[in-house]
């Protein structure tokens, strides 16, 4: 017999590994990954079905029945490959970042555009207020890219609620939960510190000092930090995934109008020619902990097509609308494959 794409669970960890990346990348959304390669549903349907039913399961130790009935092959498969991608794949577009920002900016404005269309297609437009929805989600989007953005807050309510909120980015898609961390003014701190701490202590316990974890400040307050993250993270995985599967069923249609509208709305984050505008003071710049310049807005501008690195980012563009469409024509080849098997054992 022939195993279903979803079952395949090398190809689930990848897809997880991919919505890692996409988790870290403010004006990306990882629920928008799931969305453009299918398996959207089911990630919304597993993480709903964590209720009352499933732990009584659980409780009574029907073990088998609850594995089944939560798919919990399908989210452990997944969500090991976004925890993998924050220590490869995230390091990796940090370095990339660094060196090829304007590249890596070009991609996913290209991969978002695709996505956009990918979508777009799938939505009916029965009548005028179909477009309203359209436009209401587009100023939404639009809004709140152009919101102040907060100060770093490491108290462990607000870190919670970080976790909470941030992780809507896994479940909507097109709401940017790096982004949003942004707003609140705790993505260094949670996405990059943090990260940066606990990789250099899993790098010294691989090496045999085990006690670093207990005697090193910086590290036992990040590990604290980083479990009231997850624990807020969960909370919201669960709570947003009933919401959203109760909205999704009812009203499917007006739902992918409004995501739709949102991203729309929010691409100008991915623009990949900008200016960072710098945070004044009255003696100078504004600088963090770590004297690094602190980046209050950019100012958008129109590429030079005299210079070569523009052609090239323009190209990396069409890459990332391509890469859509080829996952979006190999997704359907999968389907029509599905179909006609299940036709035959019928």
């Amino acid at each position: 017999m022939q195993q279903r794409a979803e079952d395949n669970f090398l190809t689930v960890f990848f897809h997880g590994m991919i919505m890692g990346v996409a988790n870290k990348i403010p004006g990306v959304s990882g629920g928008l990954v799931a969305f453009v390669l299918g398996f959207y549903e089911k990630f919304i349907l597993s993480l709903s079905r964590l209720n009352v039913k499933s732990f009584g399961l659980l409780l009574r130790g029907r073990f088998r029945s609850f594995l089944n009935y939560v798919q919990l092959h399908f989210l452990f498969f997944l969500f090991l490959g976004v925890l993998v991608s924050y220590f490869s794949l995230a390091k990796i577009l940090d370095y990339l970042l660094a060196f090829y920002e304007l590249h890596v900016w070009s991609l996913f404005f290209g991969l978002v555009l695709g996505s956009i269309y990918h979508i777009a297609k799938q939505i009916k437009y029965p009548n005028i207020n179909a477009f309203f929805l359209l436009l209401l989600g587009l100023l939404i989007g639009y809004g709140l890219i152009n919101l102040t953005q907060a100060s770093e807050n490491d108290n462990l309510w607000y870190i919670f609620l970080c976790g909470v909120v941030s992780v809507s980015g896994m479940t909507l898609p097109g709401l940017s939960g790096s982004f949003l961390l942004i707003l609140m003014g705790n993505y260094v701190l949670l996405l990059v510190d943090s990260v940066n701490v606990l990789f250099e202590a899993l790098k010294l316990v691989l090496q045999g000092d085990l006690s670093i974890l207990w005697k090193d400040a910086q590290i036992r307050a990040t590990n604290t930090i980083l479990i009231v993250f997850l624990m807020g993270s969960i909370t919201g995985l669960v709570a947003f995934s009933h919401m959203i599967k109760f909205i999704y069923k009812r009203y499917q249609n007006q739902t992918e109008l409004l995501i739709l509208g949102f991203i729309i709305g929010s691409l100008q984050m991915l623009w990949p020619w900008k200016i960072e505008m710098l945070q004044v003071k009255k003696d100078g710049f504004a600088m963090d902990s770590d004297q690094h310049l602190i980046v209050s807005n950019y100012l958008d501008y129109l590429p030079n097509l005299n210079l070569s690195e523009n052609w090239a980012a323009i190209l990396t563009i069409f890459l990332g609308i391509a890469t859509v469409l080829i996952l979006e024509k190999n997704a359907s080849i999968k389907r029509r494959i599905r179909l006609r098997i299940n036709r035959k054992k019928h």
